[in-house]
């Protein structure tokens, strides 16, 4: 007989509605804070924060540069997927990291190069603004695209056109980025470096770089106001896929698996604790209490809960294991609650699994996840690495789970599918630009939270009150007893004689 067998049905998000509660006028929904805990950070750093509780799932087919970028510069984060070769994976990350930044450190040139073999550099960078510099370092001058001619200039050496340092504004051992901004607005140019105090070049600040961040109040980004970026990594290849993330300066890591209760994780985080104890690591998957417990108890930061429920996973359908997203969140924030009374610890939870829509948001957020994973809401959007493809005159975009064949090219061992496999592929409908999507996701998710009468995440957990549905709740919810068509009405007036 089995060790235990539990008679209570497990649940899904879309079986609970949320109680309305007292709306107060703190609980305008234009005041209502969806930040929260990216991880555990035992100094509270704001570096480990989320300023919307959503990030991207770890896929080929939802997570790439792009949606890195553009989610961090919206208040979220996307998580690289794994999936892919080391280096391509690493540059990913580099390419995140160096998108945009308070303190940016530059690409320099040496002023003996030809014009045209920085050109060549340029091409191959996307950059046109180069600090030159001497063999130790020091800074000497900038060479912009405005300083030189192609037709004219080709085989002068970078020094002949460069504006000397004696006639460009910089900052000396300038550490405040406020500080840093200030002084380059005063000057009325486009750029400004920053030395120390020997003259060696640090970073450049960019003008274009404030005005973003001003269009972008909610982007979440480092100590050196770089985007925050986060990579997945399997329990397979860790110890040669790390070191690279790392120097590619990469905030957080996430362990990729649908099975998150096993000795392969433990020895995958203690491993990174012991070689790079600076970088957070987050655990998952889990769907019990007890693995929730013992990914805390190795050095998880934060934990993603779910086990089947995506959209296109046939976990529970191939091997019989797996939990009601719903339920599973229940348990493991019983236990996550548990943990914190005992040792002070707040451990993020991450709902991950069957997150199709924003009501899925809310329902999550209010059992206690601190933030959702989702991928077919993010695999619609421009921003996802799938090129778009039109099918019966509807725009696509092709979508497929990690434990499908076409991912698992890049790593049958790292799902043990030698035999099977654990999810499919198939095509969702492009909606456009991520920003145009996700403004009215989150207005949805801040007005059911001015709803329960709560202003912020934390107090959405305290505050919610939900109640679990029948399916006639479920059906009665939802459009019903009109006449809704597909193609355009011929319409006339009504006579008598019509009927």
């Amino acid at each position: 007989m089995a060790k235990k067998i539990i008679t209570e049905p497990s649940r899904t998000l879309m079986e609970y509605r949320l109680l309305p509660g007292y709306t107060s006028e703190k609980c305008k929904v234009a005041d209502i804070s969806l930040r929260t805990p990216l991880v555990f950070s035992q100094n509270d750093d704001k570096k480990y924060y989320l300023n919307i509780p959503i990030v991207s799932a770890a896929m080929q087919s939802v997570s790439g540069e792009k949606m890195g970028i553009e989610l961090a510069r919206l208040g979220g984060a996307a998580f690289i997927y794994s999936s892919q070769s080391i280096e391509s994976q690493a540059e990913m990350i580099s390419k995140i990291k160096n998108y945009k930044a308070g303190f940016v450190k530059p690409l320099t040139m040496d002023p003996e190069l030809t014009i045209r073999e920085m050109i060549e550099i340029r091409n191959k960078t996307g950059f046109s603004t180069f600090p030159v510099t001497d063999k130790a370092g020091k800074f000497l001058g900038l060479i912009t695209k405005w300083d030189y001619d192609r037709s004219l200039h080709l085989d002068f050496k970078v020094k002949d056109r460069m504006i000397s340092r004696e006639n460009i504004e910089y900052g000396v051992s300038i550490s405040n980025l406020k500080e840093a901004n200030n002084k380059l607005l005063e000057s009325h140019k486009s750029v400004l470096p920053i030395l120390d105090e020997k003259g060696k070049l640090l970073y450049l600040v960019f003008r274009k770089d404030i005005i973003d961040h001003l269009n972008n109040p909610l982007e979440v980004h480092d100590e050196k106001k770089r985007l925050l970026a986060v990579a997945a990594l399997n329990t397979h290849d860790y110890e040669k896929r790390v070191p690279a993330l790392v120097e590619a300066e990469v905030d957080v890591l996430a362990i990729d698996s649908s099975d998150g209760y096993t000795v392969y994780q433990q020895e995958t985080i203690a491993w990174i604790k012991q070689n790079y104890p600076e970088i957070s690591v987050i655990g998952g998957n889990i769907i019990t209490s007890a693995g929730f417990r013992f990914l805390v108890e190795a050095g998880a930061a934060a934990v993603k809960v779910g086990m089947g429920g995506g959209s296109i996973c046939i976990t529970q359908e191939q091997k019989g294991t797996g939990r009601g997203l719903a339920t599973s969140i229940i348990k493991v924030v019983e236990e996550r609650d548990r943990y914190l009374s005992e040792t002070g610890k707040y451990i993020p939870i991450i709902a991950d699994g069957g997150v199709t829509s924003t009501k899925d948001i809310t329902i999550a957020l209010a059992l206690g996840a601190d933030y959702v994973m989702m991928g077919r809401y993010f695999a619609r959007m421009e921003e996802a690495p799938t090129e778009k493809i039109v099918v019966n005159n509807h725009v696509m975009k092709p979508y497929w789970g990690e434990g499908s064949p076409r991912a698992r090219e890049w790593k049958m061992k790292r799902y043990n599918q030698s035999q099977f496999v654990e999810g499919v592929e198939g095509l969702v409908e492009y909606t456009g630009r991520l920003r145009d999507n996700l403004e009215e996701t989150l207005a949805k998710i801040r007005s059911s939270m001015s709803t329960c009468g709560a202003q912020n995440i934390r107090e959405f957990h305290e505050k919610a009150e939900l109640e679990l549905i029948s399916a006639l709740s479920i059906r009665e919810g939802k459009v019903h007893d009109i006449y809704q068509s597909t193609e355009p009405l011929e319409q006339k007036e009504y006579n008598d004689s019509d009927s």
